[in-house]
């Protein structure tokens, strides 16, 4: 059965094309010419991959400023036309595993395309990092949207997919609002630069961004684009061109959006879908959907195993094939029923290796978070975690922070879903951990704390981790954020500490669905370093530059658990329950 879509608007000959103006020739040239006479110069070569049925070709993409923008299609070899569907990306497109799974998708009926971001690998132009795919004087996923559109073998519906700087770049896409940009497919997305990328909770992380931009081939783009950033260290008008939470008004497009329960940005990608959902344009309130499970950060990983643990295989999700499922519908009016699902499906963690814990399912909301009894759970002075506020007497505990000598995480990335009690037994890490649980305990939904710090700095960093903690001694790592005191009261500007003086730094931790089992202990951990993936503060008080640790100083924190100062981590209880979901399909 199908359902009928708009109208597919195709730009007049001779007209404004991508909102710059060609001569006519060359816009003729650009739907008849074969694709190979836009080929990049002397690309990198594509290693081979099985294409049974399938045609792999170059592109060379125009953008309105002249750049070319290098990347692949691959799509039927066969008459007819295609809808397109297409991922932007910094990193290397070359990859086998990237073109399998395009190829995969290409076999159901689709053109499906990955193209380098300007300034990366074999596209041309000045590398701008993501002020180059949104609203700003060059839209570069506007223009690919666009151009792709009316290639020949295109029936004019465009799609786009991906995660991560994939799933940034469709929140950048999505306000330009693109005539045949029809559905979008994101995982594990950011979707404020500054919030979710450069200084998450604060902090500033110069050393990943210039290890991007050496891997993407743009090195001295990238130096300056570092000293920009270095002279914007607050949230102002410099960093709302890289802010699509900003522009929900404008984006009008439904989405298919997933989260992963061990990935900080499962925050960026909730927001991502409450933002589309209530505050978006007509065609995108009301028409997202929001999955999230018990995975780590990525694409075409979301297994039923992650890290060191094991879930049930129904935890899995087939995202090609829902992905597939997804752009049928929107692309190919097939009536497929998927707007029937509800709007939000989360899996509710149980313990692992447990037979009959409680949890391990799959429940559906309407809307996101779903009701829970926001609950205290304080700091002691003994290392407790308890529900009960301390005591009226004065209390502290003490945590020394060398940023020249960080505490080692002791897993190659962050948020592994592994065992951490080797970093709980570092010298300058505390941990306050509950007593053992007389009876399973649920939260869904969002975890925040309020933490009391003195310092004999004027800045410094925490870094705040939560685990489940099993009965054979096990810390199970399951959400981890940092908070940098300086922004404690707001991003737009900075407030330094008063050595000596308490200060109350409230802050995000993490979002979850878990229970809890009978016997196991919930832990929070706190330190003030975490290397590598954590990039210290120098404790100084002074600018935030990309080489700020050549002048560092080491520091003691006092973390406040008294009646005065109740530091504690605030916890979503489960309230009412909510419906049991089916088997994701």
């Amino acid at each position: 059965m199908k359902i009928s879509l708009p109208a597919l608007v195709v730009p007049p000959s001779g007209g404004r094309f991508f909102g710059f103006r060609l001569k006519a020739e060359l816009r003729t040239a650009a739907l008849i010419l074969p694709l190979a006479a836009f080929a990049a110069s002397s690309p990198k070569p594509l290693p081979p991959v099985p294409l049974d049925g399938l045609i792999q070709e170059r592109l060379s993409i125009p953008a309105r400023d002249g750049t070319t923008l290098a990347g692949w299609v691959i799509r039927p070899d066969r008459p007819g036309k295609f809808p397109a569907i297409f991922e932007q990306r910094h990193a290397d497109i070359t990859a086998p595993s990237l073109r399998r799974a395009a190829a995969a998708v290409a076999s159901s009926g689709y053109a499906v395309a990955m193209v380098n971001w300007r300034g990366t690998h074999d596209s041309t132009g000045r590398f701008i990092s993501f002020r180059g795919l949104g609203w700003g004087e060059v839209r570069d996923g506007y223009d690919i949207c666009e151009w792709l559109a009316v290639q020949p073998w295109c029936t004019g519906a465009v799609g786009t997919y991906g995660g991560s700087q994939g799933g940034y770049a469709q929140n950048y896409l999505a306000p330009t609002r693109p005539p045949h940009l029809r559905a979008q497919y994101i995982v594990d997305t950011g979707l404020s630069f500054f919030h979710d990328g450069y200084r998450v909770g604060g902090t500033t992380r110069p050393r990943k961004y210039r290890a991007q931009g050496e891997a993407s081939g743009s090195v001295a783009d990238n130096e300056r684009l570092l000293a920009e950033r270095d002279a914007h260290p607050n949230y102002d008008e410099f960093w709302h061109l890289e802010a699509a939470s900003r522009r929900f008004a404008d984006m009008n497009v439904p989405a298919f959006i997933t989260g992963s329960w061990f990935d900080f940005l499962v925050d960026a990608t909730i927001r991502t879908w409450i933002g589309r959902q209530h505050h978006g344009g007509p065609n995108s309130r009301g028409k997202q959907q929001l999955l999230l499970g018990p995975w780590l950060h990525g694409r075409l990983n979301k297994s039923f195993k992650t890290g060191q643990l094991v879930f049930p295989e129904h935890a899995a999700w087939p995202e090609s094939a829902h992905m597939i499922r997804w752009f049928d519908y929107w692309l190919k009016a097939v009536d497929n029923h998927i707007t029937d699902d509800a709007p939000v499906r989360y899996f509710v963690m149980g313990a692992s290796g447990e037979p009959g814990a409680p949890g391990h399912v799959w429940r559906e909301a309407r809307d996101w978070p779903v009701p829970a009894t926001a609950t205290r759970l304080h700091l002691h002075a003994d290392g407790k975690l308890a529900d009960p506020a301390p005591g009226a007497k004065a209390s502290g505990t003490t945590v020394h922070a060398d940023p020249l000598n960080p505490v080692p995480l002791r897993t190659p990335r962050s948020l592994t879903a592994t065992d951490v009690q080797e970093f709980e037994k570092e010298k300058d890490v505390r941990t306050w951990t509950t007593a053992p649980l007389a009876a399973p305990v649920e939260w869904t939904g969002q975890i925040n704390a309020e933490i009391w710090l003195s310092s004999t700095a004027p800045d410094t960093d925490l870094i705040l981790r939560v685990s489940d903690v099993y009965p054979d001694g096990r810390s199970m790592l399951l959400m981890e954020f940092p908070v940098r005191a300086r922004y404690r009261a707001g991003w737009d500007r900075q407030v330094m500490l008063t050595p000596g003086e308490p200060a109350l730094l409230k802050t995000h931790v993490g979002w979850t669905s878990m229970i809890f089992n009978r016997g196991h202990r919930i832990r929070l951990t706190i330190s003030s370093t975490g290397a590598p993936f954590f990039e210290p503060n120098n404790q100084t008080g002074g600018q935030q530059t990309h080489d700020w640790l050549m002048h560092a100083r080491p520091a003691d924190h006092t973390i406040w658990h008294d009646a005065e100062r109740p530091s504690c981590l605030i916890v979503p209880l489960a309230s009412a329950p909510q419906k049991t979901s089916a088997l994701p399909q």
